[in-house]
């Protein structure tokens, strides 16, 4: 046997506490985000708010003085290298018990110039994931009964098996492999570890969905999947034994599993309406649109220049080694915020550029829009555009509307087209308001007008996009008049 010693090079994601900031910042609303600010800049004495009479000051000051002090701190041998670019592009909002993750209504909100934050469940957040997935007839009713299932902790309330049986009563043909493909689909939505059958399954499903290659996620899976009980019980010695590996490993392996979320559902629970500040300003300048940053969603930060000079190179104390982390968590923390404003702007740039129609003509002309357009535009991973969208407001001419308002499935058109589910709303909520009130329009009747114009659909499908708009059936427009 021949012995040698080989060198490989290569690159490995690590989730660091910084990097599971920056994800946190990039996902919280405006007000959430406010609040994260203040709490960092009263935790750490090395941020502090750029004040209005400091303002003049180019931005290029500011930066001179936080790359002079990442210079001394680089020749001392940082603790953590900052990166020209945070990879926020991760599944990883599981890891925040304080984020509260909010999606656009279930309701298709016609008259957006009216729009208010509203409520919304978990069920609410579910169904809109749905929609914007293609799913055919048949796997959509599978996905229906899950999300019906799924308790308020996101959790099953009914077994897999059983939820199958009940299926496979009203569907004939329905075989097993099929509904567990289709609730290991549901398994994938936001949030992280949703639609389990328990808490092993649901750390499991968190696990799998992390990159491949997170340090110690094979270890954690085979924990988990294997060993949960002895976690639980503290086992230390026997988990030593059964996972054969060493004390530091097993114990950053119970770390990374303690970051995950048991109970998921609570990151998308009922809130009370709030006031909504909007993210961006949609503006129309010489004929074409702009899109920019609220100026005003958050202070401007800084690294305070007094403190960060106290910090001395060869000094090992106490209060210095404190500052210079102090230092490292503030630069991270700006660093979030920028990566976190620039996602947005280009993910409110891309929405724009697609939708320059509806922004001119309203509703009707809204082109059919699904997650992974932007993704795919941006390189960014559907998840992220879908938590980017939470919560996220624009201010538009008309009024200010939720980024998701903009995204609906897609009709087929005569002409081998598309058409999105929003426009067709608005075109029935139009014939509806031209309706001669002694012989209102029947569903069928639209489904026909409708196909006059060379969009195809089932007198069912006007009957489901008239009920989400609150436009009752003829017979009761009739009696109503």
């Amino acid at each position: 046997m021949k012995q040698s010693l080989q060198l490989r090079m290569g690159q490995q994601l690590s989730m660091t506490p910084q990097l599971q900031q920056a994800i946190k910042l990039l996902q919280l609303s405006t007000l959430d985000l406010q609040q994260e600010i203040q709490q960092a800049l009263d935790s750490n004495m090395m941020l502090e708010v750029i004040e209005d009479e400091m303002s003049s000051l180019s931005e290029q000051n500011v930066v001179e003085n936080t790359v002079d002090t990442t210079d001394r701190m680089s020749s001392e041998g940082s603790q953590t290298d900052m990166p020209d670019e945070l990879p926020t592009d991760s599944s990883w909002e599981d890891v925040f018990d304080s984020v509260q993750m909010g999606p656009a209504s279930a309701g298709d909100m016609p008259d957006f110039e009216v729009q208010r934050s509203k409520s919304i469940s978990l069920q609410d957040h579910l169904l809109w994931q749905m929609e914007m997935i293609p799913f055919t007839d048949k796997d959509r009713a599978i996905v229906m009964a899950i999300i019906d299932a799924v308790n308020g902790d996101g959790y099953l309330s009914t077994p897999g098996d059983d939820i199958y049986q009940g299926l496979s009563e009203q569907m004939e043909d329905l075989e097993e492999d099929e509904f567990y493909a289709v609730l290991h689909r549901v398994q994938q939505f936001d949030p992280p570890g949703v639609a389990a059958e328990g808490l092993r399954d649901c750390l499991y499903i968190q696990l799998r969905q992390l990159p491949e290659n997170t340090p110690l996620r094979t270890e954690a899976m085979e924990l988990v999947k294997q060993h949960l009980d002895l976690l639980a019980a503290q086992d230390i010695a026997k988990l030593l034994k059964r996972l054969a590996i060493s004390e530091h490993k097993l114990t950053a392996t119970i770390a990374l599993i303690r970051s995950l979320d048991p109970i998921p559902g609570r990151a998308i629970e009922e809130r009370e309406s709030e006031y909504v500040i909007p993210d961006l300003f949609v503006s129309k300048v010489n004929g074409k649109w702009r899109v920019e940053l609220n100026p005003d969603i958050a202070p401007k930060l800084r690294v305070n220049p007094f403190y960060s000079n106290m910090i001395k190179r060869a000094d090992n104390s106490k209060d210095n080694v404190s500052m210079k982390e102090h230092l490292q968590e503030a630069r991270w923390f700006i660093k979030s915020l920028h990566s976190r404003n620039d996602t947005l702007l280009r993910v409110g740039r891309s929405i724009i550029e697609r939708q320059t129609e509806f922004l001119e003509h309203g509703a009707i002309a809204m082109k059919p829009m699904v997650l992974r357009d932007i993704a795919e535009e941006l390189e960014l991973h559907e998840s992220t555009i879908s938590r980017v969208t939470s919560q996220k407001y624009m201010h538009l001419p008309n009024g200010v509307i939720e980024f998701k308002y903009f995204f609906s499935s897609h009709v087929s058109t005569e002409g081998g087209g598309e058409c999105s589910a929003t426009a067709i709303r608005a075109f029935i909520k139009e014939l509806v308001s031209h309706e001669n009130p002694v012989k209102p329009l029947s569903d069928s009747k639209m489904a026909e007008l409708l196909k006059e114009k060379g969009i195809n659909v089932a007198r069912r499908t006007i009957a489901k996009y008239r009920e989400a708009i609150s436009i009752p059936p003829s017979s009761q427009r009739k009696r109503l008049l």
